[in-house]
């Protein structure tokens, strides 16, 4: 049963063979339904805060299209039961679902979307750590008719060793896939993993490198000082066989290499990251033998500073880069007309700390969240809790909105995922009461 179920997935996987169809440039290429203009919502998976409002992890939605009267204000909020380091999401490949998840507790919270505006809990998902030994569900990438979900640690020792998990649309568990742990193509894995990344048309996968439960729940202070869980990263990207399932390749990338965004170009066929820890670029491309290879290709900041580059997000004609660094609240452009030699031409302050960067697809404007990880989180003063959204020409961020998620009683803002309202819809027909603080 499971062969036939792969083979009618890869079959449909081969037919959706598509460029990356998103809201924004980091989604799964087999998801449907590309914003090419303006968004109207932005959905923000939000961190609950003991003593702050109900205390409760929830999906908080903001209003992003100039032209509503409610432009840059929460709209919508929606809790969840109790707080467990609420971290990513990702859409369904017929966007019609949005899966979000929590690194503390395993849970997966899944919401529907029909109406962008008031998004629904209809499923909660608590049984993948007790089914498939793997805890800390991390990335959600869009298969066809599938959610592959890539998890961060394991039930065993709350290490660094983990794997995959292939769910059907419904919520069930397909299949669980162990991160290499042995010498694959040339190098040895050791067994991490973090996001992932798909090229159709290469039939290539990409994984990349985190840490376990131990480390990603500590205080940061904490971990940096303790000499042997800073051992504990992970430092290999990993090149998978879509079609098998199956790792072809393991490629040595120190520092934790975390989030993974290929070129959107026609004829383009490199992907990039950014080790946190090291503080670099780098490239993935094949070689004239058809290998893989990981180069390191640019530094961001003064590594020894550790700025920690914890997101990036790539322009859909594959020319430029943004760049997050969290400790130094930094928000930086990177030219990449040559991927082998990156070029920073910007930078800006944008926050006290920093976290996700998201941009439309047209490029024309640039979010970023502050959160990074409820015990990772800056202390005191520096620890805002924001939205801020930018418009960008191409020479200069300009802040639009912002929204003080502490100041509302929200928590930390983490994640976010654009929605536009569904055709035929006026921004009267759909408008919302503003929720009440």
């Amino acid at each position: 049963m499971r062969l036939k179920i792969r083979a009618i997935a890869l079959l449909a996987a081969s037919v959706l063979a598509l460029p990356a169809q998103a809201d924004e440039t980091c989604n799964s290429p087999y998801m449907a339904g590309l914003i090419k203009g303006q968004e109207d919502f932005v959905h923000v998976w939000t961190l609950g805060v003991k003593g702050m409002g109900d205390g409760n992890d929830k999906l908080v939605t903001i209003d992003a299209n100039p032209e509503s009267k409610r432009y840059g204000r929460v709209i919508h909020k929606i809790s969840v039961p109790g707080r467990g380091e609420a971290h990513h999401m990702g859409f369904t490949d017929d966007r019609r679902y949005l899966w979000a998840g929590r690194l503390d507790d395993n849970k997966i919270f899944v919401f529907d979307m029909q109406r962008p505006d008031k998004p629904k809990l209809v499923k909660t998902i608590a049984n993948m750590a007790a089914k498939t030994g793997f805890v800390g569900p991390h990335t959600f990438y869009a298969m066809p008719g599938r959610m592959l979900v890539q998890a961060l640690s394991n039930t065993r020792d709350h290490g660094g060793a983990t794997g995959l998990v292939m769910f059907n649309n419904k919520g069930d568990i397909i299949e669980k896939i162990a991160m290499p742990t042995g010498e694959v193509g040339g190098a040895k894995g050791d067994g991490y993993g973090y996001d992932i990344a798909i090229n159709p048309g290469k039939n290539t996968m990409l994984t990349s490198s985190f840490t376990g439960w131990n480390n990603y729940m500590m205080d940061l202070g904490k971990l940096v000082k303790d000499g042997e869980a800073m051992k504990r990263f992970g430092n290999t990207m990993v090149a998978w066989d879509v079609k098998a399932m199956k790792p072809q390749q393991v490629m040595s990338v120190p520092g934790a290499p975390l989030e993974i965004r290929w070129s959107l170009k026609d004829g383009d066929n490199w992907a990039v990251t950014a080790s946190a820890l090291t503080s670099k670029i780098w490239l993935i491309k094949q070689d004239a033998g058809g290998q893989w290879q990981a180069k390191d290709v640019a530094t961001i900041g003064d590594p020894a500073k550790i700025p920690l580059p914890v997101d990036i997000s790539i322009t859909a004609d594959g020319k430029g880069l943004w760049v997050n660094t969290f400790m130094d609240g930094t928000t930086r452009y990177f030219d990449m007309s040559n991927p082998e030699a990156p070029k920073q031409t910007y930078s800006k302050v944008t926050g006290k700390q920093v976290n996700m960067v998201s941009q439309s697809w047209d490029g024309k404007r640039i979010y970023i969240t502050s959160s990074l990880l409820a015990n990772w989180d800056k202390k005191g003063d520096d620890n805002e809790q924001v939205l801020r959204a930018y418009d960008w020409d191409g020479k200069e961020l300009v802040q639009k909105f912002e929204v003080d998620f502490a100041k509302l009683k929200l928590g930390r803002a983490h994640h976010m995922k654009f929605t536009a309202r569904p055709a035929g819809q006026s921004l009267a027909s759909t408008a919302v009461k503003v929720a009440q603080q």
